[in-house]
């Protein structure tokens, strides 16, 4: 019994021994897996950091309009009124010109139903004033003619009377001369006879002949003298009668000018009173036309900004929002400032939108699902409110191969997310500037241009 029983602990420690040195195999085997999955790992890490990756900025927005006549409007009224009657209602589809709102006048200026008719008398009346003025300046004119005719007439004579008294007087201060001259030799010939008288060599009948002709001698001088002053008188006459003309003449064109001043200044007034009541008929015209507001183009009524029948708006007031009909849909994405010197005119970008389900790899647009393609239109100049700046793309033509258009269905004002898609680099690349917090690479493009992403 005592050998069973230690043959049997010697076969129990036996098979103790024998699974201790089992368990201890299978750790040793565990360790060289785990070993060797750990270096395929680490094969696999660095083939995957040098995977190529496509650098892309991202930014976020809203669809918009690339046209600012396509983007939502509003719609105003020119002048102040009473609302009487709408034509629309929200969400309906207009055509341009078609009515959106009647309203009536509230300007006590423009009550009388009758006030282009009223004007048009009054302009009528103002045109019979005008006409008047035209004929008095015609008259004027005509008076002017007459004076200056006449005043040829009348200074012609004037002229020539004054030349013949001129002549007058040149003949007279010659006979005074020559008569003189006969007195001053008959003074001369009495003396010497008075002297031949004394010697006897003369009668005193000679002597009381040539006292006599020395008498009527100088008769003739003051005589002529006299005559000479008569014409001197006459030329003097005659010239004032010349400038009397001449100032009846300038006195009567000064008045005739003055009654044509008068005559045009009352035609530019009238003239200016008949613009302003033309212009006044035509603003009349103007605003009752202005009491139907009417779409300004074609597309949907979005919102009506007022409401009520008989309420009053005033001028310029905005009373519905308008929806242009097929705008040219872009997207209007915001970028942080350090990102805004990477992007080029030539950049693509791929776009998610809200309500299409997508599926997008940052680093691998190729192999993204649901995105759409699109191409940089615009980057402003100046940063918005929160210091971003707003990049406009627009989608890109022609469609790229197994890609698609952008979808009929978007609105404007519906969420987009984007990616402007730059050069690619090795993985731990991307991993290093992103812990660095440096921006995407400011290198060329390789030459081998990876295929942007597709829409699956």
């Amino acid at each position: 019994m005592a050998k069973l029983t230690e043959q049997g602990l010697h076969n129990q420690h036996m098979e103790n021994l024998a699974v201790q040195s089992k368990d201890e195999l299978i750790n040793v085997k565990g360790s060289r897996l785990l070993g060797r999955i750990m270096t395929i790992c680490l094969v696999l890490f660095i083939i995957i950091l040098m995977l190529p990756w496509r650098q892309t900025i991202q930014g976020k927005g809203t669809v918009t309009a690339l046209r600012p006549e396509d983007r939502p409007q509003t719609v105003q009224n020119q002048i102040g009124g009473r609302i009487e009657h709408w034509a629309v209602r929200d969400g309906q589809e207009v055509k341009k010109g078609d009515t959106i709102l009647v309203i009536s006048e509230t300007s006590q200026s423009y009550f009388d139903p009758e006030l282009p008719k009223r004007l048009d008398e009054q302009l009528n009346a103002k045109i019979g004033s005008e006409q008047a003025a035209v004929k008095k300046i015609e008259a004027t004119n005509a008076q002017m003619a007459a004076l200056s005719s006449g005043l040829r007439f009348q200074l012609s004579a004037a002229e020539n009377k004054v030349k013949q008294s001129i002549n007058y007087v040149k003949i007279d201060s010659a006979d005074l001369v020559a008569i003189q001259n006969f007195y001053e030799t008959s003074k001369a010939r009495l003396a010497r006879y008075e002297a031949g008288y004394k010697n006897g060599l003369f009668s005193l009948t000679d002597i009381e002949t040539r006292r006599l002709k020395l008498q009527e001698d100088m008769a003739k001088v003051i005589g002529q003298q006299n005559k000479l002053n008569n014409s001197k008188q006459n030329l003097l006459n005659a010239r004032i009668d010349l400038d009397n003309i001449r100032a009846k003449y300038q006195e009567s064109l000064a008045k005739a000018q003055s009654d044509l001043g008068s005559a045009l200044s009352s035609k530019a007034s009238v003239q200016g009173e008949i613009a302003k009541l033309r212009n006044d008929i035509s603003n009349i015209t103007i605003r009752r036309g202005l009491y139907v507001v009417r779409a300004p183009q074609s597309g949907y009524v979005v919102k009506t900004l007022k409401a009520g029948i008989g309420e009053n708006i005033k001028e310029g007031e905005s009373i519905a929002t308008l929806q242009p009909k097929n705008p040219k849909i872009a997207a209007e994405l915001y970028v942080n400032a350090m990102d805004v010197p990477l992007i080029l005119d030539t950049s693509d970008v791929r776009l998610q939108f809200e309500g299409w389900p997508s599926v997008q790899f940052s680093g691998w647009p190729s192999v993204a699902v649901g995105t759409f393609a699109g191409k940089i239109w615009a980057i402003d100049r100046v940063s918005s409110s929160d210091g971003k700046y707003r990049v406009l793309v627009k989608p890109e033509t022609p469609v790229p191969k197994n890609d698609e258009e952008w979808p009929v269905q978007l609105r404007q004002g519906s969420g987009v997310y984007g990616r402007i898609i730059l050069r690619s680099v090795p993985l731990w690349y991307e991993i290093w500037r992103q812990l660095n917090g440096f921006p995407p690479s400011l290198d060329k493009e390789p030459a081998a241009k990876a295929t942007d992403g597709k829409k699956g």
